[in-house]
């Protein structure tokens, strides 16, 4: 028999199922990466709006005789540019926080390939309306604040659909680590973000909004025709997300466990609001996360300007060494996600990393601009340590907590508990960047002060559930593999 080709051989060597869950794997980590890429630009913008005009040669045609602010953009030429920059991130993200607790509802009764593309043909249209003001000579606050409040609404339809249809696909085996590679899709889209804008940025910043506005629109399209929601859809063998490890919660270590041996009640009826809120652990995690994203939303919207401010480079070179707080997050995610999926303790693993965070964000503010070399691993590290608890947290724990055992098989719960974690986040992601557009006029060392602070009532929110992992890793009570019954 003749032999076949080694790349035919690899292909055969995958199951159907496996090139479904890859390509449905694939498709989500592509359509989040087009979210966060549409939300970077503001960032980058931001010091190309408002610079230090005094540094720059006048055109000798240009009308106007104020020189200190004859280059930048109004309304952000005053000296409260900085509020003005506080409120435009703000509209974004106080609407993406109210929205994402009623978004999980809609997730869980709309087929989520409708509710994707939607919201993606939409934010597509809102980045595209703010980079209009560049062409439109729009000047108001009002304008922009609206356009902001509108794509963070819709935006709210990304993050609980897409792991709402990967944990239709993965069970728990190993979802921490599968969950924490996949969730880079959030550093990738900041990356290119901030890659796409910074090259439009300094002739017409206008195009740093409208490509990735088209690219949004683009996987909207892509979407609609592709997704997959749930592997019953093409004929594939669903997940199992109970395995009989996990099931040693309800018996004793010596007890047959029957509970596995029967097939989960498969509930129709979505869940409830406040029957998610009492799943276990989701109150802690969700409380955690507010300040955990509070730390991180901060340097997503403020860190450029930091540095432009603080190292004294120009827009593009500022949101290029931004990256590096991204990539570092990549790495952070993945080591959080199979770290977690080793020693069972999800809590345990963010809780390490938060700790370890607020040395390390004293240390960037005081040394990190010393050289090029400290900046690039003191970005790096902060990354790794602020974005880990924050990947791991909406990623594999509201996959654990949304399809928890005492759900009882109701397959109709991940979305609205996913909505409810990232939700609550969304409150520290609004917090953050108002609260350092208010402090950093004071000083950028008050502006760390309060991150320093957050990060620590992060991992102060956990303790409870620390202390019941170690418990379980001393013996005294079941251990297994991902999120625990606590």
């Amino acid at each position: 028999m003749r032999s076949l080709a080694p790349g035919i051989r690899l292909i055969t060597s995958f199951s159907r199922d496996s090139w479904y869950r890859g390509f449905t794997l694939f498709l989500t980590f592509l359509f989040y990466t087009s979210y966060h890429l549409s939300r970077k630009p503001i960032s980058i913008v931001k010091s190309q709006l408002h610079r230090n005009c005094s540094t720059l040669i006048r055109p000798p045609n240009l009308n106007g005789t104020d020189n200190e602010t004859w280059c930048d953009w109004a309304p952000f030429d005053q000296d409260n540019y900085q509020t003005l920059f506080g409120a435009v991130d703000n509209s974004f993200l106080v609407a993406y926080a109210i929205g994402m607790f009623f978004s999980g509802i809609f997730g869980e009764r709309v087929p989520l390939r409708y509710y994707l593309t939607i919201g993606m043909l939409l934010s597509g249209l809102f980045t595209c309306l703010f980079g209009l003001g560049f062409y439109l000579n729009i000047h108001s606050i009002w304008y922009y604040a609206f356009v902001q409040a509108m794509n963070g609404l819709v935006q709210t339809t990304g993050w609980p659909a897409v792991v709402a249809c990967v944990g239709n696909w993965f069970g728990k085996g190993k979802r921490g680590f599968i969950m924490g590679v996949w969730n880079s899709h959030t550093s990738v889209g900041n990356i290119l973000g901030s890659l796409i804008a910074g090259v439009f940025v300094s002739s017409a910043w206008g195009m740093s909004f409208i490509v990735p506005g088209i690219i949004i629109a683009s996987t909207g399209v892509l979407c609609f025709f592709f997704l997959v929601e749930k592997p019953e859809d093409v004929g594939c063998s669903p997940p199992q997300h109970h395995n009989s490890s996990s099931n040693e919660i309800f018996s004793s270590p010596g007890q047959s466990n029957s509970i596995s041996s029967e097939p989960a009640e498969e509930h129709t009826k979505a869940i409830s609001f406040c029957g998610a809120l009492r799943i276990p652990g989701v109150m802690e995690f969700s409380l955690c996360l507010l300040f955990a994203k509070l730390v991180s939303y901060t340097f997503l919207y403020w860190l450029p300007l930091y540095i432009a401010n603080v190292a004294h480079f120009d827009p593009k070179e500022a949101g290029d060494m931004s990256t590096l707080f991204d990539v570092g997050g990549i790495v952070g995610g993945i080591v959080a996600g199979l770290v977690s999926d080793q020693t069972g303790g999800r809590a345990s693993t963010c809780c390490v990393m938060l700790i370890l965070a607020a040395p390390m964000l004293f240390l960037y503010n005081h040394i990190g601009q010393h050289s090029l070399v400290t900046t690039i691993g003191m970005l790096l590290v902060c990354g790794a340590l602020v974005n880990g608890p924050y990947a791991l947290i909406t990623t594999a724990v509201s996959a654990d907590l949304g399809t928890h055992e005492s759900l009882r098989g109701n397959s109709r719960a991940l979305s609205t508990v996913t909505a409810i974690i990232d939700g609550t986040g969304s409150i520290g992601a609004a917090l953050g960047p108002l609260l350092a557009g208010l402090i950093s006029p004071t000083g950028w060392n008050n502006v760390f002060f309060m991150l320093v602070t957050a990060d620590i009532l992060a991992c102060l929110l956990l303790s409870r559930l620390v202390y019941k992992e170690v418990r379980g890793w001393c013996g005294h009570s079941p251990r297994h593999r991902g999120f625990k019954e606590i």
